[in-house]
């Protein structure tokens, strides 16, 4: 049953307003003491001319369905208190029959999104984690809210960060091609590339050299490029694979350079865009978006030039009702004026396409760069918390096999999760103790919450049988039957809003509903008919958990 639909249902003739507009003016207290939902009365007072206190007065004298156990008036809120017995029979029997489809919605619509972003000839560090989890995460909570998502990745793999890597390759790298841990090796190459090319004011006409003659296709160095390219590659799907990110289609900055300088060249053609200095800009001062440089004065491509080809093509081969862009808040500018750029080229889908901004990964010591080095690798984070991980297992009573899956399961949960609860739009500044923490605000604590569930339905045995939901009377049951009851409205917002935080702060709060209930209320040394409506509540409380962890592509073992 949607108890805020039959509140609304309550509110509507007295308020005058819609079912809608009152279920987005409902509230959920800070604490239980004032009841499940409070209506505030403060939008109300102008058109009904009362004050919001008198409004909360008259209104708790309205009649109401059983549903609903009482309405109080509160200050200016109206607190109203859901029967419940039948909130906790009709939130387990929901999850008990839908099972990992609760909290899942339908839609019909179609998004597309852009996402898992790293560069070829570079490495794959910390900020790239954030960057496929939260594209990851996006895309699963938006797929179990209904829609069709359409996953693409967008790499990097030409331009002069690789003109300078092949550069250096050439002239200073003696040793060979790696078999494995393509991205590490070639992150380290560009790094040194980098350096030795600030050396000497020649280098940089030789590796602009190598730009052209990459351009113009000379044989030997496009050998090279495409036999490294592949390799990052590979490299790359492999470390997509150990994050469990799916992927429907690949672009690259290769496959869409030439047609972005056609698009460029119709622009000017057309008098939208302009010469200047020799370079091609779209003058966009007027917009408050300053100018926005599509072609360089020698001919090269830059993201704007490319970024207009992208679009055009993703929406040939797709339709789609919204297109994200999934990319980090140091180019919410060049957003702004690629968007405008498409409407102003009579784009005719340039209302579909949305920026995703996310704050930027950062070291304590400060900003990260591939170009500098101070970046903290992807297999180098990964391995340190698979060593912790490792020791928090080792004085388990565990199989080899059993720990190395479990491992594996608690390392990842911890990498997403500090990935994860951050709001997207804050920065995280990486604090290995934090990340590496086993305890409250993690990843692995919500795992071992699921993990302590398990083990409780398999010492008592469980068998989902018939259960008395007016047995459900202590205080901590109850709250957890109400937290519950949530998720299928947290999901929806999650979706809405496009923040897995939100799944994660619930998900805090649900296992702390979940471990003062089980510290509180014996689950297997009670009465019978008791244990068994408690069994229950553990069962589909792990349930909830598994399907809040799976949203943020986190694994739930039943050991630990």
């Amino acid at each position: 049953m949607d108890f805020k639909r039959e509140i609304a249902k309550v509110l509507e003739k007295p308020t005058k307003l819609t079912q809608e507009e009152i279920l987005g003016l409902l509230e959920v207290p800070p604490n239980t003491e004032l009841g499940d939902y409070a209506f505030p009365c403060f939008n109300l007072s102008k058109s009904l001319k009362k004050s919001p206190i008198e409004l909360a007065k008259s209104l708790q004298t309205i009649k109401y369905p059983i549903t609903i156990k009482k309405i109080q008036a509160v200050g200016p809120y109206l607190n109203f208190f859901i029967n419940k017995s039948t909130l906790a029979e009709e939130t387990i029997t929901k999850i008990i029959k839908e099972k990992e489809n609760y909290g899942a919605h339908k839609t019909n619509q179609t998004i597309l999104i852009e996402g898992w972003q790293p560069n070829t000839h570079k490495a794959f560090h910390i900020g790239h984690i954030r960057n496929a989890v939260l594209s990851e995460a996006i895309s699963r909570i938006l797929e179990f809210n209904g829609y069709k998502v359409i996953r693409t990745a967008y790499m990097g793999d030409i331009g002069a960060h690789v003109a300078k890597w092949i550069w250096y390759f050439k002239k200073f790298y003696k040793g060979s091609i790696p078999k494995e841990k393509v991205s590490k090796w070639a992150g380290i190459l560009y790094t040194k590339a980098t350096v030795e090319s600030e050396k000497n004011k020649s280098f940089q006409e030789e590796i602009q050299e190598i730009q052209r003659q990459l351009e113009q296709g000379d044989p030997k160095l496009l050998k090279l490029w495409k036999e490294t390219r592949e390799l990052c590659l590979k490299d790359f799907k492999r470390i997509f694979k150990e994050l469990d990110c799916s992927i429907h289609r690949y672009y690259f900055e290769s496959e869409v350079e030439k047609e972005g300088i056609g698009l460029v060249k119709d622009l000017e053609k057309k008098g939208i865009a302009r010469y200047s200095e020799g370079a091609i800009i779209l003058d966009l001062e007027s917009y408050n978006l300053g100018v926005f440089v599509l072609l360089k004065s020698n001919g090269t491509s830059l993201y704007s030039t490319k970024d207009l080809a992208l679009a055009k093509l993703k929406e040939k081969e797709y339709h789609y009702d919204s297109s994200l862009y999934i990319v980090a808040n140091e180019q919410d500018h060049h957003f702004r004026q690629l968007f405008k750029t498409l409407e102003l080229s009579g784009f005719k889908g340039y209302k579909k396409l949305k920026h995703i901004s996310y704050g930027l990964v950062r070291l304590q010591e400060g900003k990260m760069s591939s170009r500098l080095g101070n970046i903290l690798l992807y297999e180098d984070f990964r391995d340190q918390v698979m060593v912790k991980a490792e020791k928090q297992l080792k004085q388990r009573n565990l199989s080899k096999d059993k720990k190395e899956k479990i491992k594996h399961q608690v390392a990842f949960g911890a990498i997403k999760f500090t990935m994860l609860a951050q709001d997207p739009q804050k920065e995280i500044v990486f604090n290995s103790n934090q990340a590496l923490s086993f305890e409250g605000f993690s990843g692995p604590y919500l795992q071992y919450v699921c993990t302590r569930a398990y083990s409780i339905l398999k010492k008592a045995k469980y068998k989902p049988l018939a259960f008395n939901a007016t047995l459900i009377v202590h205080p901590t049951e109850q709250a957890l039957i109400t937290k519950l009851s949530l998720f299928p409205e947290i999901t929806q917002k999650a979706a809405t809003e496009l923040k897995p935080s939100l799944i994660s702060y619930y998900l805090l709060d649900l296992a702390k509903s979940f471990n003062e209930f089980y510290h509180q209320c014996p689950c297997i040394q009670t009465e019978k008919e008791l244990a068994q409506v408690r069994q229950t509540l553990v069962a589909v409380s792990r349930q909830t958990l598994k399907n809040g962890l799976n949203l943020l592509g986190i694994e739930s073992p039943e050991e630990m």
